[in-house]
C-alpha cells in the first residue's frame, strides 16, 4: 500500500488532517470520494451486499470539517445508486445502531474522537459491528487501486432522519426498565461535560426527561473549535476542569464524554475522577453483582491489583491487546466458546457490554452507572463503596517512543524482540507469561517492585512504554534498567 493511503489508517478507523494548508490536508475531497466508493465496493465484495441494496446512514460529531465531508460522502454514494440516511449531528454509538434502528446495511460516523479540531476521520459499521483493522486495510487498498462501482443511471435517494430521538429512547428504556418509568432520577443532581462534541443530548433528551437536575453542566453545545478544552476524557486538564465544575454544581455524579460519545469518565460525589483502571474496576463490580463468575476482558495496560480485585469479586480477568476492537472481539470469541463474558473494557474509557451487543457506547455505560448509583443509594451506599477494596500503585508512567513512519511494524518488532532477548540481564526481573501485547516484564527488587509493558501504538508510529511501581521513585528505576536495552 502506498504511503499516502497507509498513513490514513488509525487502528480500525480512518483519520487524517482535514483543515489547514492544502499541502498538509490528508482528507481532501478526492481522497474522501475514493474512500466512499471503496467502502461501497467493500460492502459488495466482502459483505455480499449488492450496490442496488445498499442504504448507508451517515452522522457526524461537531467538527468544523464534518459538513463538507458529509456532503462528499453523500454525493459519492448517490452517484452510484446508493441510498443515504442523513442523520446529522449524532454520536458514534447511535450511528452504529442505525442498522436496526433505521434498517440500514451500513453506517459511517464522521469523527476523529478526541483529536484536535484540524483532524477528522471515518468510523465504519455494519450489522456485525465496527469494522476491523483488516477491513480498513482492504478499503484503503480498494481506494488505492480505484476498484470502484460504475456510475449509475439511477441516482440514490437522500433522506434526513432523526436517529438521535430513537437512540435516546433506547437509552431511557435502559434506565426505566430497572428503576421504573415515573421520573426515576428525580432528586438526583447529575453533571455532564460534553466537551462541545455530540454528547449534549444526554442532558436534554435523557437525564432531564427522567427527572434529573443537570444544573451546572458544561460545554453541551456543539462547537468544533473545542475552545475551552479538548474532547478527551483522559486529558488531565479536562479532568481538572470537569471535576471543579462538578463540585461547584454540588452534583451526585459527573460524566465526561469525548466528541463522539463512545468514551466516558465518571466523577463521584466527592469530585474525584473514576477513570482508567478505576473505571474498569467499577464496571466489573457492577456486572459481577448480577453475573458472578463472569469473565471481564480488559486491555493490556492493567495491574495485578485489578486482577486481584476482580477475582475477589468472584470474576476472572482476561487481559488482552490494547485497542477497543481487540478487547471487544476477544469477548465475542470467548462468548462463542461458551464462557460468560458480559463486559469488554479498555483503560481509555471504551466499554462494551454483551447486553448492548458489544457496542462501544459511552452513553450506555453512563446509564448503567446511573442505575447502579440509584440502586446503591437505596441500600445506603455509593459508587465509591464498590471500589473500597481496589489497591492502586504508587506510581505510573507512560512514555511514547517515536519510530520510523515508513516501517513502523518492522521497527517496533525489532525493538520489542531486542528487549525480549536481553531482559534476563536485568536483576530481579522476569517475563510475564500471561500477556499477548508486546512484552511485559515484572520487577521484584525492593527499589522497583512493579512492571513495564512495551507495545506498538494502535494509532501512531510509536512504541508505548507503560510502567507501574509500588515504590515512590520505582518507576524511574524500572525505566533506567531497560532504557539501555531498547
Amino acid at each position: 500500500m502506498i504511503e499516502k493511503w497507509k498513513k490514513l489508517k488509525s487502528g480500525s478507523d480512518i483519520r487524517g488532517i482535514a483543515i489547514g494548508e492544502e499541502s498538509e490536508i490528508d482528507l481532501s475531497s478526492h481522497i474522501i470520494r475514493k474512500i466512499a466508493l471503496a467502502f461501497a465496493s467493500f460492502l459488495s465484495r466482502f459483505k455480499e451486499l449488492s450496490i442496488s441494496n445498499q442504504t448507508i446512514a451517515i452522522g457526524h460529531d461537531s467538527r468544523l470539517s464534518a459538513l463538507k465531508i458529509k456532503s462528499i460522502l453523500i454525493n459519492s454514494f448517490t452517484s452510484v445508486g446508493i441510498n443515504v440516511c442523513d442523520c446529522g449531528l449524532t454520536s458514534a454509538p447511535a450511528i452504529s445502531k442505525s442498522t436496526w434502528l433505521l434498517s440500514c446495511c451500513a453506517s459511517i460516523e464522521i469523527t476523529a474522537s478526541h483529536h484536535p479540531k484540524e483532524r477528522n476521520g471515518l468510523k465504519f459499521f455494519t450489522s456485525e459491528g465496527g469494522l476491523s483493522s483488516t477491513d480498513i486495510e482492504r478499503i484503503l487498498k480498494i481506494a488505492q487501486n480505484r476498484d470502484f462501482p460504475s456510475p449509475s443511471n439511477i441516482i440514490g435517494r437522500v433522506r434526513e432522519v432523526d436517529l438521535m430521538t430513537k437512540y435516546c429512547e433506547f437509552i431511557k428504556n435502559l434506565i426505566t426498565q430497572d428503576l421504573g418509568p415515573s421520573k426515576p432520577l428525580k432528586n438526583l443532581k447529575i453533571f455532564v461535560d460534553a466537551s462541545n462534541g455530540a454528547g449534549g443530548f444526554f442532558t436534554s433528551k435523557i437525564l432531564e426527561p427522567l427527572g434529573a437536575d443537570t444544573y451546572g453542566s458544561v460545554l453541551l453545545n456543539p462547537d468544533g473549535n473545542f475552545s475551552i478544552h479538548s474532547p478527551n476524557p483522559e486529558d488531565n486538564e479536562v479532568i481538572d476542569y470537569a471535576c471543579k465544575a462538578c463540585v461547584k454544581a454540588k452534583s451526585d455524579l459527573g460524566i465526561i464524554f469525548d466528541a463522539d460519545v463512545d468514551r466516558v469518565a465518571i466523577i463521584d460525589f466527592n469530585g474525584k475522577i473514576i477513570n482508567k483502571e478505576k473505571l474498569i474496576a467499577l464496571c466489573a463490580a457492577v456486572v459481577l453483582r448480577k453475573t458472578p463468575g463472569a469473565v471481564i476482558v480488559t486491555d493490556s495496560v492493567t495491574s495485578d491489583y485489578l486482577k486481584e480485585f476482580i477475582e475477589k469479586l468472584g470474576g476472572i480477568q482476561f487481559r488482552y491487546k490494547r485497542g477497543y476492537n481487540n478487547v471487544i472481539n476477544m469477548a465475542k470469541e470467548l462468548g462463542s466458546r461458551g464462557m460468560l463474558c458480559p463486559l469488554a473494557i479498555e483503560t481509555s474509557g471504551h466499554a462494551a457490554f454483551a447486553d448492548n451487543n458489544f457496542s462501544d457506547d459511552g452513553a450506555y455505560l453512563a446509564a448503567k452507572i446511573i442505575v447502579e448509583m440509584v440502586n446503591l443509594k437505596n441500600e445506603g451506599k455509593n459508587l465509591s463503596d464498590l471500589l473500597k477494596n481496589l489497591v492502586c500503585a504508587a506510581e505510573t508512567k507512560e512514555i511514547r517512543i517515536p519510530i520510523s513512519k515508513k516501517n513502523p511494524d518492522i521497527e517496533s518488532i525489532k525493538i520489542i524482540n531486542k528487549l525480549r532477548n536481553f531482559y534476563k540481564q536485568i536483576p530481579d526481573c522476569d517475563l510475564e507469561k500471561d500477556n499477548s501485547d508486546g512484552i511485559r516484564l515484572n520487577f521484584y527488587s525492593p527499589e522497583q517492585k512493579g512492571w513495564c509493558l512495551l507495545r506498538k501504538s494502535a494509532h501512531d508510529p510509536c512504541l508505548v512504554l507503560n510502567i507501574e511501581s509500588d515504590i515512590n521513585g520505582g518507576a524511574e528505576k524500572i525505566l533506567k534498567s531497560i532504557w539501555g536495552i531498547i
